[in-house]
């Protein structure tokens, strides 16, 4: 059975940081894009950022400077290291993977995770950032 699973988040004061983790194990994908969104209720999911095969990488613009994705392989484990955090970036952040075809590139990637065009996703993790 497929399983992603994030975990890492919480609350924090603006500035502080957070290093959300997601785990998978048990599927298979046929393309090696992974990638976080995250949703506020009543608002529509925002991509915020993306890693690809050669480890190219794509971030929405308000996260640029402030949010790292990366990947250990061996560990099956994705990773969002944000920093700077801002009152504005609260809200549940979701993993997934297997995004868009296996040549997709990271701007595709992200892109693909804002038309919903993944295979796997996680239940979320809260992040809470207070002013």
């Amino acid at each position: 059975q497929e399983h992603l699973v994030e975990s890492g988040g919480g609350s924090v004061q603006a500035g502080g940081s957070l290093r959300l983790s997601c785990v998978g194990s048990g599927y298979t994908y046929s393309s090696d894009s992974m990638g976080w969104f995250r949703q506020v209720p009543g608002k529509e999911r925002e991509a915020v950022a993306a890693i690809v095969s050669d480890g190219s990488t794509s971030y929405t613009d308000s996260v640029k400077g402030r949010f790292t994705i990366s990947r250990d392989r061996a560990r099956n484990t994705l990773y969002l290291q944000m920093n700077s955090l801002k009152p504005e970036d609260t809200a549940t952040y979701y993993c997934v993977a297997d995004i868009g075809d296996p040549y997709i590139n990271a701007i595709q990637a992200l892109g693909g995770i804002s038309a919903g065009e993944y295979n796997y996703r996680g239940q979320g993790t809260q992040v809470t950032v207070s002013s």
